[in-house]
């Protein structure tokens, strides 16, 4: 298992990203916003300890039941996810997180009341979580393209059409308790809640697309919220 701690500051975060996050669109907010934006920045920056980790692993796809098969554990992701693995020879599996700092800062923002900041601290959260991934995927192409492999888009329980209790099944596989310091609850929630987790598909012949976003209707999905990445 490949695992890594990142330096807040090499996940470049904008925060355009972040106020894109809160829903403000292209949209400038205001300057006492901004201010406030800031200020929840430097606090994320001073605490914030992100991390991922990912390992590779052997799978069969069945596109006719539209199910990944690992190590004896079968994960039903549903049509479209299947669709979008077909041709992988191995697949990746990960989790990404904010980490349990970062989650401590937005319990003192809310023990303290000030729903401003815990709103704004939420939206750094899923930006802090989601560029982690981002990096993940840069860590795991430079493996890759030793082998002259590709990688295909990510994709999480709760997206596309594969269900969140999922997740139920997917972490066992990591074959510790906690990887990256993420625990499941009963209802599959990750905690820290800032965490990202899913599989990815690995091999010559596949490769990573824009969002099929005409595909699924899922409207809160993120990836509706932001451009795809290069």
């Amino acid at each position: 298992m490949t695992f890594e701690n990142i330096n807040y500051h090499d996940l470049r975060l904008s925060l355009a990203d972040v106020c894109e996050q809160m829903g403000y669109g292209d949209a400038t907010p205001d300057d006492d916003v901004m201010a406030e934006v800031r200020a929840v920045g430097d606090m994320a920056a001073a605490v914030a300890r992100p991390r991922f980790c990912y390992m590779l692993a052997d799978g069969t796809l069945d596109l006719v039941r539209d199910t990944l098969t690992i190590g004896g554990t079968e994960l039903h992701v549903g049509r479209i996810i299947s669709r979008q693995l077909r041709g992988s020879e191995a697949f990746a599996l990960f989790v990404a997180t904010a980490g349990a700092e970062f989650e401590d800062l937005q319990m003192r923002l809310k023990d303290d009341d000030d729903m401003v900041r815990t709103f704004i601290a939420d939206s750094f959260g899923s930006v802090i979580a989601e560029r982690t991934a981002d990096i993940m995927e840069e860590c795991l192409q430079g493996e890759l393209d030793g082998r002259g492999w590709r990688h295909t888009n990510r994709f999480s329980p709760g997206y596309c059409g594969w269900h969140v209790s999922e997740q139920q099944r997917l972490f066992p596989l990591f074959g510790v308790e906690r990887p990256c310091g993420v625990r499941l609850t009963e209802s599959s929630l990750m905690v820290p809640i800032k965490s990202v987790s899913g599989v990815i598909g690995l091999g010559p012949g596949v490769r990573k697309l824009e969002y099929s976003c005409g595909l699924c209707d899922y409207k809160d999905c993120y990836k509706r919220k932001r451009p795809a990445r290069s």
